[in-house]
């Protein structure tokens, strides 16, 4: 029907984020004891849903849909839930919806403030292959270090749990402290990597007003979380930093981009023009 559009799916979508986000509280009560696949059909069908209000709003652009912050920032809550849904599958992984449910759902609630999606013109502002692949890698780089963050956090609260001898650790179905830091560890390295491709890519296109692209705010910022995330990985892996120290800077890493990355997007001449 033509009034059930993208951004009514991506309503439904969020409120199914948000249906998982209340289930998860009692997860969170429960402490984890027992297999549930409630919450992950929950995500499941939020997922759906999001992917149905993308492929609607591609469809009518004749792109992909990331030509303004609504569309940047349902790509990168598409990406983090996709990411979460296949991980889900994996032995003693389900309960990982339960960690990424309230992101979807606070930031969905956020991307849905109208100022965020003004009206397109006649003619898409995206175009192109090589901008596609830049945009593409860009936003599956941000789930992935989102995905890292809430790896992070069910190690944080596995080793605090462990560390004052709660019973709770030893019922829990999580993940052991060890896979949880080999996880996080992963996934910020290909959150890294796939940074860096579409760096690269964006450093290949047309330049606004023959302006330097490092002149950009937004380039500038993503070459400072590409320095944040490339400390943490060294640090890590060569300078004997802390698994503790290493997940929380993975989780302040994420926090900064969720609030920073709107503001960088709106003062930039390459990402507005």
């Amino acid at each position: 029907m033509a009034w059930f559009t993208d951004r009514h799916c991506f309503l439904l979508a969020v409120t199914f984020y948000g249906l998982s986000t209340i289930y998860s509280v009692f997860l969170w009560r429960k402490g984890f004891r027992r297999d549930d696949w409630v919450n992950y059909f929950l995500l499941a069908a939020g997922v759906a849903l999001h992917t149905l209000a993308m492929t609607k709003r591609g469809l009518t652009l004749h792109s992909c849909p990331v030509n303004n912050l609504y569309e940047a920032t349902t790509f990168l809550l598409w990406a983090l839930g996709l990411a979460c849904l296949v991980y889900s599958l994996l032995p003693r992984f389900k309960f990982l919806a339960a960690f990424t449910a309230p992101v979807l759902f606070t930031v969905g609630i956020f991307a849905l403030m109208p100022s965020l999606d003004p009206p397109h013109g006649a003619k898409p502002e995206f175009s192109g292959a090589l901008r596609s692949l830049h945009a593409a890698t860009i936003l599956q780089a941000y789930g992935a270090f989102g995905l890292a963050a809430v790896a992070a956090g069910m190690f944080l609260m596995q080793r605090h749990d462990l560390k004052f001898h709660k019973l709770r650790a030893l019922l829990s179905l999580l993940p052991s402290i060890q896979r949880l830091e080999f996880i996080t560890f992963r996934l910020v390295a290909v959150g890294f990597v796939l940074l860096t491709i579409g760096l690269v890519a964006g450093s290949q296109l047309p330049s606004h007003e023959g302006k330097p692209y490092f002149s950009d705010s937004k380039v500038l910022w993503s070459a400072l979380l590409w320095l944040v995330y490339l400390e943490s990985l060294v640090a890590y892996k060569f300078f004997g930093r802390t698994s503790r120290r290493f997940a929380i800077n993975v989780i302040i890493a994420f926090a900064f981009l969720l609030l920073t990355f709107w503001i960088t997007n709106l003062y930039s001449a390459l990402h507005n023009q």
